[in-house]
């Protein structure tokens, strides 16, 4: 089950949520490192200082994904794709979409804090 998360909803999405990963590639392996990226005004997310090996990565590949795990069991997860330039030790990610995500064996009932809304209902706002 995806559910599309607006640009423009991205900041109240990312409160739902901890840490992340980006995942970034580069000579077909995959990089994957802990983030906390911010939501500037202008709806771009500022990826601090998230290493050599990352930005390298960005520099060849700019295609990237912020991936947000849930914080409760069976839980939806924040996927955010964009496209990322690197901005002297950070990244700067420009999201072309985001989804919340789970699969359908894990629409199992509600979620706790989904709003009432029912099992497959991933509400932001």
């Amino acid at each position: 089950m995806s559910v599309p998360v607006a640009i423009g909803d991205l900041q109240e999405a990312l409160e739902g949520f901890g840490a992340g990963y980006l995942l970034s590639n580069s000579e077909g392996r995959v990089k994957a490192v802990t983030v906390e990226p911010e939501v500037s005004d202008d709806g771009m997310l500022m990826v601090r200082d998230p290493g050599g090996g990352s930005r390298r990565n960005v520099a060849a590949n700019p295609v990237v994904t912020l991936l947000f795990p849930p914080l409760q069991e069976r839980g939806y997860t924040l996927l955010v794709d964009g496209t990322a330039s690197v901005e002297g030790d950070d990244v700067r990610v420009t999201p072309s979409g985001a989804v919340l995500h789970r699969p359908a064996a894990h629409a199992d009932g509600p979620v706790e804090g989904d709003g009432g809304c029912g099992h497959d209902c991933a509400p932001v706002g």
